[in-house]
């Protein structure tokens, strides 16, 4: 059985710094299928209408649909290129619940994710997604600087 990882793409340099190192790992594990994985910050509770958010649903496949072609499906085919078992998803959520989730479901071994560029100010009072992620992820998590 192949091990699996989970790489957690941002659509920025961290993004593609944990691509590299999940390729790095995978080249070192040999019997390795990669799963790349964007997950748009999607919260239902938000202060707006019920007329704002019926728009906002209603907006979720087509964000879903430009995340993947700008970010998912490009990653995987560089994967696939490059001679690895690769495939994507794009979800709404929380990033690290939905990042782990993801993983459970898919039976991953390890997530990877790049460290969050956001620092100071923001990064306190809102927290880090990276930080969540490998506070409460339910297996190893390798964080790219």
């Amino acid at each position: 059985m192949p091990t699996k990882l989970v790489v957690g793409l941002d659509g920025a340099g961290s993004g593609n710094r944990a691509l590299d190192h999940g390729k790095q790992l995978a080249r070192l594990i040999g019997d390795c299928e990669i799963l790349v994985v964007y997950v748009i910050e999607w919260s239902p509770f938000t202060f707006q209408t019920a007329e704002e958010n019926a728009q906002r649903h209603k907006r979720r496949e087509e964000e879903i649909a430009v995340a993947n072609s700008r970010v998912v499906e490009p990653a995987v085919a560089q994967l696939t290129a490059d001679g690895f078992t690769a495939s994507g998803k794009v979800r709404h959520g929380d990033v690290a619940e939905t990042l782990n989730a993801i993983a459970e479901e898919n039976g991953a071994d390890q997530i990877v994710v790049g460290r969050s560029s956001e620092s100071g100010f923001t990064s306190r009072i809102f927290g880090s997604s990276t930080s969540n992620l490998v506070m409460h992820a339910s297996m190893p998590v390798t964080v790219v600087g």
